[in-house]
């Protein structure tokens, strides 16, 4: 069932803004989204008006990806293990891979991940444990490896790390980033396959959320909303990604590793008071 939120522009700023910042940050966009409504109070956004920040997300990697995925001919694609594939078919071919196992786990388990794990000790918990596991992940990473070392078994790890991710403050990117980075690939090549993973899974959830609006026929949908709330999200979506990269190989990912524990002790706090 396809539940719409009565929201106004206010909490559609502040959602897209947070969605933005967050999205392709190794903190959990789902989690921060949450709990936003919940320490003001607000009525959930439900998961409908989630996606469509991560619509304006989606684009905001498109554009910024632009060179990269005009290079990505999926017409022209020979077989896997072909020896002679040029490095964008191989890239495509690893993507593909990545997201098949993030896309049957959301077909399959949709309806159950909505009902159960969109809670506060569920997002305390992820975000606490998949901390500490990115912590370690950047500690014992050699970064000796580009994007296109990645074998598709490989690819596939990575993907299969990625269907964690559908439990509220694991992060998508992630879970993504800390099985690139356990595999040895560069910090920035981590972070480009977790952007580039988002586009098939984004575009994925967008269908099955929007199929479902179609099908419920529900009497009202603010489409000026949630198209002013992808916007916001899209336009922060996309200075984030570019500064990230910018960063990461000077910063490296304990920022975030602290920013996530403290997170987790006031999520656990929150829902012990």
């Amino acid at each position: 069932m396809v539940i719409l939120p009565d929201i106004g522009f206010a909490q559609a700023t502040v959602l897209g803004f947070i969605q933005g910042l967050t999205e392709f940050l190794p903190i959990s966009s789902s989690a921060h989204l949450i709990l936003t409504s919940t320490l003001f109070d607000w009525s959930d956004q439900g998961i409908t008006f989630d996606v469509s920040l991560h619509l304006g997300s989606l684009f905001a990697v498109l554009i910024y990806f632009r060179k990269d995925l005009k290079g990505l001919n999926f017409w022209g694609l020979r077989s896997i293990s072909n020896k002679a594939q040029l490095d964008n078919e191989r890239l495509l071919w690893l993507i593909i891979i990545a997201t098949i196992p993030a896309g049957f786990v959301g077909f399959v388990f949709d309806d159950y991940i909505e009902k159960y794990t969109r809670s506060i000790i569920v997002i305390a918990a992820s975000t606490f444990v998949f901390a500490l596991v990115l912590m370690y992940a950047d500690k014992t990473n050699h970064r000796s490896r580009s994007l296109h070392d990645l074998s598709w078994k490989e690819a596939l790890c990575i993907g299969a790390a990625q269907a964690i991710a559908l439990i509220p403050g694991t992060s998508r990117s992630g879970i993504t980033m800390t099985a690139a980075l356990l595999l040895g690939c560069e910090r920035k090549s981590a972070a480009k396959f977790s952007f580039l993973l988002a586009i098939p899974i984004i575009l994925g959830s967008t269908i099955l959320r929007f199929s479902e609006l179609i099908h419920d026929s529900p009497s009202h949908i603010d489409l000026l909303l949630l198209f002013y709330g992808a916007l916001i999200s899209g336009i922060i979506a996309y200075g984030c990604i570019h500064y990230f990269l910018k960063l990461i190989d000077e910063i490296g990912f304990l920022p975030f590793v602290i920013y996530r524990i403290i997170l987790a002790a006031t999520l656990f706090f929150v829902y012990l008071s």
